[in-house]
C-alpha cells in the first residue's frame, strides 16, 4: 500500500523529512468512518513535498475515543510500513488531538502522546500537527 512512498523515500536525500498523520470523518447515517492516512516527504527539508495517502472506511458507532485512537493506530501502521528505510531522516508522527481540555479530542491527548513517544518516536499535536490536521483532513474530506 505504501510502495510509492517507500520508493520516493529511498530516492530522497538524508536531509529530507517525513511527516505522518491521520484524520477521520464520521458518516452517522451509515455508521461508518473514513480514515485518511498520509505520509509527507519534505524534500531536503526545504524544497517541495510529496504526499502519499491511503483511505479506508470502517464501521463506527459514534464514540470519539476509539476513533481518535484508531487514527493513532493508522499513523503508526504507516510508520511501520516505512520504518526500515527512514534511516537518519527526520520523522514526526502528527496527531489530530488538542491539548486544550475545552476540545473533545483532548480526551486522548496524553494517551496518544504516550503511545507514540513510548515507541521512541517524535509526536506533534495541535497546532503543530499539520500532516493530520491539514493534509489528512483534506484527503478525508475530498
Amino acid at each position: 500500500m505504501w510502495s510509492n512512498a517507500r520508493e520516493e523515500i529511498m530516492k530522497s536525500s538524508k536531509e529530507s523529512s517525513i511527516y505522518i498523520g491521520c484524520d477521520s470523518l464520521r458518516n452517522s447515517s451509515k455508521n461508518t468512518a473514513d480514515f485518511s492516512t498520509v505520509i509527507i516527504l519534505h524534500m531536503n527539508s526545504k524544497n517541495g513535498c510529496k504526499v502519499f495517502h491511503n483511505k479506508v472506511t470502517i464501521p463506527d458507532f459514534g464514540q470519539m475515543r476509539p476513533r481518535l485512537l484508531m487514527e493513532v493506530q493508522y499513523a503508526l501502521e504507516a510508520f511501520y510500513a516505512i520504518e526500515d528505510i527512514v534511516g537518519d531522516r527526520r520523522l514526526e508522527i502528527h496527531l489530530d488531538v488538542n491539548p486544550d481540555p475545552r476540545h473533545a479530542s483532548n480526551v486522548v491527548t496524553s494517551e496518544a502522546l504516550g503511545w507514540v513517544r513510548g515507541l521512541g518516536l517524535e509526536a506533534r499535536i495541535k497546532p503543530h500537527s499539520f500532516a493530520a490536521t491539514s493534509a489528512a483532513d483534506h484527503c478525508v474530506r475530498h
